[in-house]
Formats: structure tokens, C-alpha cells, sequence
């Protein structure tokens, strides 16, 4: 059992291999990554520099209480829009503020330099919820969707680590200035990596005049009337404050506590990263697993490390840690995302993520405020006591629901974005094609293997995930098919045999809608079943042999 389910996961991994489109939006998130911790370990060291503890902490808070309040809102863009748009804007902007933050402290302004980053901060609120969109809109199948996030997991926390030992040595090269010009320049570059992809956005057209208030409001009323999803979003928010309060902590143990440079606050940071490595890349195991009892665990493993850190334990042990933290911060995260993703109806995708992005914020913001006044009021060792007891005050409001957090069905995101992908289903509100999602069932093809054969009863649509298929007529080649297309609609809608057989040109992964479902969604939906129609017309026309003159008439060339 254990090697089959190993074997599983090497070969669902082999398949995000070959998939373009996913690779190309993990690596521009590790070039995100490396900005968004690299500047903000910049730009907390700027501000320690100028004005110790209290002046970082507040600089911390300016940036994130703006993007705490924007996220829910550029979010909306996602679901509404292009999730390419806003993915890509959001990279272009990081790197054109970095270049004007470059200038600020060439000309010693530092409260342009906190202008600036504070804007950057409004700028990528939208990174995540667009990335948690886009995903499932370019996966294949549900397994694929959980590897693309543990990667996402594990690429975030080498980003981490990269970002610290990058920024620890460009400021010991040449200052912070130097981590602000070699960011603007990868944000070009993962900008350009995401440009030009293509992805359809989960809502069908006739949700997408809505307002992004209107949105917002019914994403609070769903968050409202589900326990499980608050939970999760509550868990969330306290690690956040967690993350936002290390940030700092990890600067007050280099510099106060330790009696280290300026320099080492990277470098700390880079150990913290490369425990989240190891926990990303240990994380595969996630894969199919029911997910309660790694978020447990992380989240008491993290508060025992956190409290440890308190008792002046010495470089070695504080380094040791730091990678224990890591390690369970990164597992709460990624178990919790993951979860989350499963749970959330998918037209409202990126608005829940854009909840969660503004909670996460302000949980930074709150994080950040926490230190300077536990600082003052008992020093650096109640600052650490008070920050571990976070998630163990967090899971005792959970209470029993925490036991629970994996209970219920998944919703399918990757089906719904495949269907979404195709025009025969673009109309169909969110709920329709929810329980049409839930219908499908995943056939993998061999190249050369046949899938329909001419003759045969008309009794399935099949929706094209990944690969080619070749559609022939009597030995006539008619076209080829690749994702986002869809054949079989024909001998559904007239009732009459298949007049063609289909093979995989390429291994192929198909989604299969048997004949039921199929009527009673097309049938009962009056602008599916005229696009059904038009489709159906459509091909019949372009598949007419060039020696019938009277054409196929009503027959299945699918």
C-alpha cells in the first residue's frame, strides 16, 4: 500500500513536468518569493537603522493595514476578470516601486522609502488569491492540484530562505539599497514569465458585472454561515500574527539578544527558511491525506520552538529552532491552503482568498504591534512567551471543531475550471456547474488508445484535460483536439450512434459526463442549450467531406 501510494505521488508530480503553464507560475512565484521577503526584511532594517524597535514595528503596521484593507478588493479581479491581469500588474508594480525605492534612499528620504513600500504592500494583495485561481484553472486533475500547492509550499519557503541569505549578503555588500534595484529587477522578470497565459476565471459571465461590494458582501455571508471555514480562516489569521511577530523577533535575536550585525537578521531568517524547505519538501505526503491532524501538530510544534527561543539558549540552539519553526510554520500553511481550497465553492474562490489575504495582513499588522509592546512592557523574553501563545489561544476558541476541520467533500476545482474552460458551459451559474463538476469522472488514455469508436452508442461527453485526440471518419482525419475542447455533444443531443472514432494522438487525461447529467444541465439551461446547438451546427458544418456535398447531416463526427 505504501509504495502504490508513493508511486502515486512520483508519477502525479512527473505530470506537473509537463505541464507549461503550472511551471511557468512557479517560477515566477519564486522570483516573488525572493522580492517579497527581500524587500521586507529591507525595509525592516531601513527602519530599525533610523529609529530602533518601535519606529520598525510602526513601519511594518503602515504597510500592512492598507493591504489589509485592499485585498478583499483587488481579490475580486480574480474571480471577475483576468486572474492573468492581476498576477502579472501585481509583479510589474513590485518591480517599478522598488526601482523609486532605489532613488529614495540614494537621496536619504526614508519616509519615501515607507511610502513606497507601502504601496508596494497594496500592490501584490492580489498575488495569492490570483495564484489560488489560476492554479486550478491550468491543473488537470485534483491530485496535479495538490501538488502544484505543495510546490507552491515549497517554493515559498525556499524563497524564504533564498530571500534571507540574499538579503543578508546585499546589504553587507552595498546596503538595502542594493536589495531594492536587484528586486525590481526580478519583478520584471516574473512579470513577463506570466504575461501570456491564458486562463479562463471561475465565474460565469453573467456574475462578473457584479460589484466587487456586492461580491465581498455575499463571500462574508458564506464565511458567515460556515463554521469549518471560519475555523480555518481564524487558524490562518493567528499564524499570521505568528509570522508578523517573528519577522521582528528574528531582528531583535540578531541584533539585541545575540549582539550580531545588521547582516545576521538575514541570515537568521535564511535558517528559518531552510526549515520551511524541509517541511515543503517533506510535504508531498499530503497528497490524498486527510489534513486535521498535521494542522494540530504544526501549530503546537511551532508555539514550543517559539517558547524555547525565550530562555537565552545560545546561537547553535537558537538556529536549531528557528529550523523547527519553519518547518511547522510552513506545514500549518500549506495543510491549511490546501484545505481551504478543497472547502470554498470555486466562483468565490478568489474573493475567499482575498478575505483571507486581508486577514492575514492585518493579523502581520497586529503581529508587528504585538512585539514593541510586549518589548516594553517585559523585554524580548515575554515578547517570545507571549507570541507562542497565539495558536494554543486560537485552537482553544476552535475547540472540537479543530477535530473536524477535514470533514465533508471536497469541492472540484480542477472539474470546474476545465468545464469553465469550455464555451458549451461558460453560461452556467456557479452552483449548476458545481454538481456537473461532481459528475465527472477522470479516464486516462495511452497514446494510440482508442476512445470512441464509430458505431458505437452515443452515452458520454467527454471534456479534454491534457493531451491530443485525433477525431477520423472512415479512416478521414477530420481535426485535432487538445484542453478546453469538449466531443460527444453531438450523439447526445440527436440520440444516434458515433460516425467517428477518436484516439489519443498523445497520452491524454479525459473527464467523462455520462448521457444524464449531461441532458438535464444542457436541456435546462436555456443559454447552454442554444450554445449546445450552435456548437453542434457549428462542427457538423466544418466536418462536412469535401465529395458529400449534402454533408453528414445529423450524425456524431465526434
Amino acid at each position: 500500500m505504501g509504495g502504490t501510494a508513493r508511486g502515486h505521488r512520483l508519477r502525479t508530480f512527473h505530470a506537473l513536468a509537463g505541464n507549461r503553464a503550472l511551471l511557468r507560475i512557479l517560477a515566477a512565484y519564486t522570483l516573488f518569493t525572493l522580492i517579497e521577503y527581500s524587500v521586507w526584511l529591507g525595509v525592516l532594517v531601513y527602519a530599525y537603522s533610523h529609529g530602533g524597535a518601535t519606529v520598525a514595528g510602526l513601519v511594518a503596521i503602515a504597510q500592512l493595514i492598507p493591504a489589509a484593507v485592499a485585498a478583499p478588493f483587488t481579490a475580486a479581479i480574480a474571480d471577475r476578470r483576468s486572474p492573468v491581469l492581476l498576477l502579472a500588474g501585481g509583479y510589474l508594480a513590485q518591480a517599478l516601486l522598488m526601482a523609486a525605492a532605489v532613488v529614495a534612499v540614494a537621496a536619504g528620504t526614508p519616509v519615501v522609502v515607507y511610502a513606497v513600500a507601502v504601496i508596494a504592500g497594496v500592490a501584490v494583495t492580489g498575488t495569492r488569491p490570483a495564484q489560488a485561481t489560476l492554479i486550478p484553472s491550468v491543473a488537470v486533475t485534483p491530485d496535479q492540484l495538490t501538488a502544484a500547492n505543495v510546490l507552491v509550499g515549497w517554493v515559498e519557503a525556499a524563497g524564504f530562505a533564498a530571500a534571507g541569505l540574499l538579503a543578508g549578503a546585499l546589504i553587507a555588500l552595498g546596503g538595502v539599497a542594493t536589495v531594492f534595484a536587484v528586486c525590481a529587477g526580478l519583478g520584471l522578470g516574473a512579470a513577463m514569465l506570466v504575461a501570456r497565459l491564458r486562463a479562463v476565471t471561475f465565474a460565469p459571465p453573467s456574475e462578473r458585472t457584479t460589484t466587487a461590494l456586492a461580491g465581498l458582501a455575499e463571500t462574508v455571508r458564506l464565511t458567515a454561515s460556515r463554521p469549518r471555514l471560519r475555523l480555518m480562516l481564524g487558524l490562518l489569521t493567528a499564524q499570521a500574527v505568528v509570522a508578523g511577530a517573528l519577522d521582528l523577533l528574528i531582528v531583535i535575536l540578531a541584533v539585541s539578544v545575540l549582539g550580531l550585525s545588521h547582516a545576521w537578521v538575514g541570515y537568521l531568517n535564511f535558517v528559518y527558511g531552510l526549515g520551511a524547505v524541509v517541511a515543503a519538501t517533506l510535504s508531498v505526503v499530503l497528497i490524498g491525506r486527510r489534513l486535521g491532524v498535521p494542522i494540530l501538530s504544526a501549530a503546537l510544534l511551532l508555539s514550543i520552538a517559539i517558547a524555547a527561543l525565550a530562555f537565552d539558549v545560545g546561537l547553535a540552539v537558537t538556529i536549531a529552532l528557528l529550523v523547527v519553526a519553519g518547518a511547522s510554520h510552513t506545514l500549518l500553511d500549506v495543510s491549511n491552503r490546501i484545505l481551504l481550497q478543497r472547502s470554498v465553492p470555486a466562483q468565490l474562490m478568489g474573493q475567499v482568498f482575498g478575505i483571507l489575504e486581508g486577514l492575514q495582513e492585518a493579523g502581520w499588522a497586529l503581529g508587528a504591534l504585538l512585539v514593541p509592546l510586549l518589548v516594553y512592557l517585559g523585554g524580548s523574553r515575554l515578547a517570545l512567551l507571549g507570541v507562542a501563545a497565539v495558536l494554543p489561544l486560537a485552537a482553544a476558541v476552535g475547540g472540537r471543531g479543530l477535530f473536524n476541520l477535514d470533514a465533508g467533500a471536497p469541492v472540484p476545482v480542477v472539474e470546474i475550471a476545465l468545464l469553465r474552460s469550455q464555451p458549451l458551459f461558460a453560461e452556467l451559474p456557479g452552483p449548476a456547474i458545481e454538481a456537473l463538476a461532481a459528475s465527472l469522472t477522470p479516464v486516462e488514455l495511452p497514446a494510440g488508445s482508442v476512445l470512441i469508436r464509430q458505431g458505437d452508442p452515443g452515452d458520454a461527453y467527454y471534456a479534454i484535460a491534457a493531451g491530443e485526440l485525433d477525431v477520423q471518419q472512415d479512416g478521414r482525419f477530420l481535426r485535432r483536439c487538445g484542453r478546453g475542447e469538449g466531443i460527444g455533444e453531438i450523439a447526445l443531443l440527436h440520440s444516434i450512434p458515433r460516425t467517428a472514432t477518436v484516439i489519443a494522438h498523445s497520452a491524454a487525461t479525459v473527464y467523462q459526463l455520462n448521457r444524464e447529467p449531461f441532458l438535464t444541465t444542457v436541456l435546462g439551461h436555456a443559454s447552454t442549450h442554444r450554445e449546445a446547438h450552435r456548437i453542434a451546427s457549428a462542427r457538423l458544418a466544418a466536418d462536412v467531406a469535401p465529395d458529400s456535398p449534402q454533408g453528414p447531416g445529423p450524425a456524431e463526427l465526434d
